[in-house]
């Protein structure tokens, strides 16, 4: 049976997005055809976190609404490089625990960190949504392989906007950074473009 996975953020004892964790959880099991779901408010209650500092709550969990948590110290970690690789291929619409894919992308290439390429648009890195800069406003592709609750908070909140991210027009962006529940803007990893060591004038792309 298929595990999925939602990570959320912990910080001096305040929980973030959980009722976004929680319609996920929410529409994974209405995806799949099982009535109710799993309780986040209350599985976090349980765990009478009274520590300060930054950690992720890692619940993975299954259709059968067994599950078990996991609570680990975060630090955000700078990339060095990145590569924009290629599948046309692959469905990420539910966060599911297998993840083999992402890892076998990751193993052929020559970086620290992927950019996936879908139909010539531009998508997510291996673990994250991706932001890209022009002038001073930040946007979102439209295209992902998983809409993040981090991406949806900051649509709503008006702190972003969505368009159109392709090969083509990449390079009109300056900057870009990663954005997961973890992650939320982080003026300390805003990356230049150039740090995609592939971008279009090179012509070498890896294709999956």
């Amino acid at each position: 049976m298929s595990r999925f996975i939602e990570s959320i953020k912990i910080e001096d004892q305040e929980v973030f997005l959980l009722n976004l964790h929680q319609k996920r959880v929410n529409d994974t099991f209405a995806h799949f055809g099982v009535q109710g779901s799993i309780d986040l408010e209350k599985i976090v209650k349980d765990l009478e976190i009274d520590e300060d500092g930054f950690f992720k709550l890692r619940i993975v969990y299954d259709l059968n609404k067994n599950y078990k948590t996991q609570l680990i110290p975060y630090a955000i970690a700078e990339i060095n490089n990145f590569q924009l690789v290629e599948n046309n291929t692959y469905d990420y619409a539910f966060k599911f625990e297998d993840r083999k894919e992402f890892e076998r992308m990751k193993t052929k290439a020559k970086t620290e960190e992927i950019i996936i390429v879908k139909n010539n648009c531009i998508t997510d890195t291996s673990y994250t949504n991706l932001l890209f800069l022009k002038g001073e406003t930040w946007y979102t592709p439209t295209t992902y392989l998983l809409n993040g609750v981090m991406r949806q908070h900051l649509l709503a909140t008006k702190k972003i906007k969505e368009t159109e991210i392709t090969l083509q027009n990449i390079k009109e962006f300056s900057h870009f950074q990663m954005i997961n529940s973890m992650n939320d803007f982080d003026d300390m990893f805003i990356y230049p473009i150039q740090r995609i060591v592939n971008l279009p004038e090179s012509r070498e792309y890896l294709g999956i």
